[in-house]
């Protein structure tokens, strides 16, 4: 990159806090650490509950199909719209304020989801969109502070809370809709309720880290001019391509396929069970490696051939492909978040390389579950999208060995003050 992107030419002021602000008991670092993972829970379900119901809620409310695939497609837009603005919070208020207002906001717009009208259900997802964005930020550089020695364990575990909360929209939202009467706005609106639940254990650990912890000035330089960067950033956003292709658009495939709706979900479920799975016990394989560049080869393979059997390949074999595509999914996620931390060479850094990854990575992303939708519209069937995901998978496989070499980025963190 010839040019220096606004954010080099800024002082960025990042979080530094203090020992005391930290948890020095045993029991309060299992009570952060279970809050970090709950939290991560609660950042998927709004992508899986929409999926599996995406059907009813065409039919519901009459939408094209350039609606249906604005809907799948905002809240990833938001998720890189809404990563830059993370840091900056973050410095304001601290970290543990910011992810309160994150919950509030992601419970607010996932209740607004309830109300059968497409400006309320575009609005609230905005706003969980923009929400899950910046707690996704922050999520990384807050293992990086907090679990310096145990980074790979809580790598997976939160990536696992991740998958899980995705598994389980994706496995209980149409039973759910079917207890309620068919009332899918209900079921939609029924994910607001665990994150009502984390946002009570959230609030006094909140509010107990102070209304301003100690910080210092950073400045952070050289990040966006970096070659391994951009790898890296490339490969987040190819990967979270797929990943939300599998999110917005698996169930309508396997439905378009012959699959009802309550077996399309347990599928869609069960595959991000094997991704969560694959999340916890990836990052310590990958940590383990010399580099990441063999993992990464192999997990892309894996995730696009499996996309590919869900497309092609008979029904009968689609729990080959639930495993095949799960692990190289529920990898790659895993080993990406793993990557921010390990080519970073501080938190400060981490924070910035997260922001980075995110922002641009997510817009990249976001064009995934758009074409697919576009190109539904156009041929009238899912199977045209087999040359899109063939061609993802080659971009996560060049970026990712790229990005998995072990090497640091040039990025610097300079204290100022």
């Amino acid at each position: 990159m010839s040019a220096i992107a606004p954010e080099e030419e800024e002082t960025v002021v990042v979080e530094e806090v203090s020992s005391s602000h930290l948890p020095t008991t045993m029991l309060g670092r299992i009570l952060l650490g279970a809050s970090l993972v709950l939290i991560a829970f609660n950042l998927r379900p709004v992508f899986a509950s929409a999926s599996v119901l995406l059907p009813e809620i065409v039919r519901g409310l009459g939408l094209t199909s350039l609606e249906a695939s604005i809907l799948t497609t905002l809240p990833v837009v938001c998720l890189g719209l809404f990563a830059p603005f993370a840091p900056r919070l973050s410095q304001r208020i601290g970290t543990e304020r910011t992810l309160l207002l994150v919950l509030v906001l992601l419970a607010v717009g996932t209740s607004l989801r309830g109300i059968v009208s497409f400006p309320f259900l575009l609005l609230g997802t905005a706003m969980a969109g923009g929400a899950i964005a910046v707690g996704n930020v922050l999520l990384p550089g807050l293992v990086k502070r907090d679990f310096p020695k145990q980074t790979a364990l809580m790598t997976g575990l939160y990536t696992m809370a991740l998958c899980a909360g995705a598994a389980l929209a994706a496995g209980v939202t149409v039973p759910i809709e079917n207890m309620v009467g068919g009332r899918w706005e209900l079921a939609l609106a029924f994910w607001a309720l665990p994150v009502l639940l984390i946002l009570a254990l959230w609030l006094p650990q909140a509010l107990a880290a102070g209304k301003r912890p100690r910080q210092d000035r950073y400045r952070v330089s050289s990040l966006w001019r970096d070659r391994l960067a951009w790898q890296l950033t490339l490969f987040m956003g190819l990967q979270s391509s797929l990943a939300y292709i599998v999110f917005g658009w698996l169930a309508p495939i396997l439905r378009e396929r012959g699959m009802d709706a309550v077996a399309a979900g347990a599928i869609v479920s069960l595959e991000v069970v094997v991704q969560m799975i694959a999340s916890l016990v990836l990052p310590g394989i990958a940590m383990r490696c010399r580099d990441q560049r063999g993992v990464n080869l192999v997990l892309a393979a894996c995730a696009a051939i499996g996309l590919l059997g869900f497309l092609f390949a008979p029904l009968w074999s689609v729990w080959l492909w639930v495993v095949v595509q799960g692990i190289g999914q529920g990898g790659m996620i895993a080993v990406a978040m793993t990557m921010i931390v390990l080519r970073s060479p501080d938190s400060h850094v981490a924070a910035h390389l997260s922001g980075m990854a995110q922002f641009i990575g997510y817009l990249i992303a976001a064009a995934g579950p758009l074409a697919v939708g576009l190109l539904h519209s156009l041929t009238g069937t899912y199977a045209a999208s087999g040359i899109l995901f063939a061609l993802i998978g080659l971009g996560i496989a060049i970026t990712g060995w790229g990005a998995g070499r072990n090497l640091h980025v040039s990025a610097r963190s300079e204290r100022i003050g």
